[in-house]
């Protein structure tokens, strides 16, 4: 016997529109056929290659929601 209201959905999603957003640096696949990026604050090295395709990078602006890294790790090689 299924107990009525038993069962919630609760979603930790927010809408996007409820997110500060900033200008930021980022750098973004030079392969026209791959959409890989990620931010400049994340990546591990002064010249990061493409996760997906191995390809070189550039350095771009996205506006996106504001993230803060917080890993001790963050000097770059």
């Amino acid at each position: 016997m299924r107990k009525e209201g038993c069962c919630l959905y609760y979603s930790r999603k927010r809408p996007i529109t409820d997110l500060p957003e900033e200008m930021t640096t980022i750098w973004s696949c030079t392969n026209e056929k791959c959409n890989g990026w990620m931010r400049d604050n994340f990546v591990f090295s002064a010249q990061p290659v493409c996760a997906q395709c191995n390809s070189f990078m550039v350095k771009v602006e996205k506006m996106l929601p504001i993230l803060t890294n917080t890993s001790p790790n963050q000097e770059k090689n």
